[in-house]
């Protein structure tokens, strides 16, 4: 669902994402580029990474997702500013989604270049998560969310289609909250906040005073927060990351998708109003029904391209939103979980 739009402040990237085109590379400030680079077939369509330059080398942070057009787009942005390859001695990940992870290992083929993340976003990498789990537990997930047999089969992941995923790499560094990124003279601090992943980060430039937010905050769109095979609470934990944000106001937001932006305490507080009425709209959705599985009112509420358009894959992030927001609202005592082999939720009692 998109929320009240926040004031671009680079018109050229603006300008780019309403052509629909790929933004320009750009000097964000001396020694900082973003650099644009596409993410095939995905209405994103693109993910800015950023080249952090200092007296030990190039920064990538977040190099986009694993195909030759977006390794194409990210050599050619280096070569824009004078760089190739070799000159990158790191990469950071604000978090391991494949649309900013998925080059990381090719640059450290490539350069030797080490790979950090938090320690949380090295757990969720699918070579491991996927792992300890059972190997129903996406089947039983999606059965007892009241998903029709039919439907599942379409929103369950193949394991040809999840090599790729596997095969991201495994980090060198790990960046707790509030570290300094090991990057010479430049003063990137890592900053955590989870909720779009249980170790997603954020990077503040002291120096500078501009945020990298990744997929934590965007400027016109809210990032999916789903829950789906582990027991969380990734909504609490969102809500409580964007107060936390909120206190770098002073900086120009530098996010992985769409443009920069300035004012972010506002952005947090649209993003945090779009939450509470999508709990409102859930609690709609269960007073008129009595009690509904969570693939019942995953189908009845709003969504941004209308429920036909949400097709496949899709559709398992639109529920695992939903259920991202009932477990919300059962820790706060808003709706109830009817237990059994299909889960059902009312208002509470």
């Amino acid at each position: 669902m998109s929320t009240v739009p926040a004031e671009p402040s680079a018109p050229g990237q603006w300008e780019a994402w309403k052509r629909k085109e790929l933004p320009p590379v750009e000097r964000v400030r001396a020694g900082l580029w973003s650099v644009p680079v596409p993410i095939p077939h995905n209405p994103l369509r693109y993910t800015i990474s950023y080249i952090s330059v200092a007296d030990d080398g190039l920064l990538v942070v977040d190099p986009g997702w694993f195909s030759d057009v977006t390794w194409e787009a990210l050599t050619a942005g280096l070569g824009v500013i004078g760089a190739s390859v070799s000159d990158v001695v790191g990469v950071v990940v604000t978090h391991m989604h494949a649309d900013h992870h998925g080059l990381s290992g090719r640059i450290r083929e490539e350069s030797g270049a080490w790979v950090a993340m938090h320690p949380a976003e090295a757990d969720q990498l699918p070579v491991r998560f996927f792992r300890t789990l059972p190997e129903t537990a996406d089947k039983d997930w999606l059965r007892a969310s009241g998903v029709p047999d039919d439907v599942a089969e379409q929103m369950t992941f193949s394991l040809a289609a999840m090599k790729p995923f596997m095969d991201m790499v495994e980090p060198d560094i790990l960046l707790a909250d509030g570290d300094l990124v090991p990057h010479g003279d430049r003063t990137l601090r890592a900053v955590w906040t989870p909720g779009h992943t249980p170790g997603h980060l954020c990077l503040h430039d002291e120096a500078t005073d501009v945020l990298l937010t990744g997929d934590h905050v965007l400027p016109r769109i809210s990032p999916n927060i789903g829950l789906a095979l582990v027991d969380e609470d990734p909504l609490s934990n969102y809500i409580a990351s964007l107060k936390r944000i909120a206190e770098f106001d002073t900086a120009e937001v530098l996010p992985a998708h769409e443009y920069r932006f300035r004012g972010i305490a506002a952005r947090t507080v649209a993003l945090v109003q779009h939450h509470r009425e999508r709990c409102d709209e859930i609690t709609a959705v269960l007073t008129e029904a009595g009690a509904a599985t969570a693939w019942e009112v995953t189908e009845r509420l709003t969504w941004s391209r209308g429920w036909a358009k949400v097709k496949g894959l899709m559709r398992r992030s639109a529920l695992a939103e939903t259920c991202a927001h009932l477990q919300y609202m059962r820790k706060n005592g808003t709706v109830d979980l009817i237990d059994g082999d299909v889960q059902r939720w009312q208002p509470a009692q």
